[in-house]
């Protein structure tokens, strides 16, 4: 038990000495310009529309894609909130007696990340149901959960393992059903 306890504290450490060097890195404002604008493209409100850019593969292909889709979504959050209520781990401003957040975050815990978890999701199904073209979209998912640091919602360890959990639960869910 106590082996455990130290590596918890010491990965908690590392999490915070990050945290704070990433939101002390210089030229802050345009980072932080940027980092909003594309945490906020993975907020969600376009996944919805992803199956319209596969139209032009066939109506059979879409609906099969999107039937997958919404199916990964469906297991990855609830995965992603059994974990969040799991965990209860707490964001950084709560964490953190001298920061306050950017942005105000949906819930009251960290981890996982639930935006890099969707993002890698999405961009993984694309890529196993839709072929590799899609693995350009890799970089957009990484800079999302980069995001969720910088605007300060998000410890390093919370948006790892959202990713690894997105990526993962697209995998499982490709594996089963497709």
């Amino acid at each position: 038990m106590t082996n455990r306890l130290h590596l918890l504290q010491a990965i908690h450490d590392w999490d915070v000495l990050t945290f704070r060097q990433v939101i002390a890195l210089p030229g802050n404002s345009q980072l932080i310009r940027f980092a909003r604008g594309i945490s906020r493209s993975g907020d969600g409100y376009l996944y919805p529309f992803l199956p319209l850019a596969l139209l032009p593969l066939g109506i059979e292909a879409t609906l099969a894609f999107t039937e997958l889709l919404v199916l990964a979504l469906a297991v990855e959050r609830t995965a992603y909130v059994i974990a969040k209520h799991h965990f209860r781990r707490r964001r950084p401003a709560n964490i953190l007696p001298d920061y306050d957040s950017l942005i105000v975050a949906s819930d009251e815990f960290s981890f996982p990340s639930g935006h890099s978890s969707a993002a890698f999701l999405v961009v993984t199904v694309l890529v196993l149901a839709a072929g590799p073209m899609f693995a350009l979209l890799y970089p957009w998912a990484g800079l999302v959960a980069v995001s969720r640091v910088v605007v300060g919602v998000h410890f390093p360890s919370d948006i790892l393992v959202g990713s690894l959990m997105g990526t993962a639960l697209a995998l499982l869910t490709c594996e089963l059903y497709w």
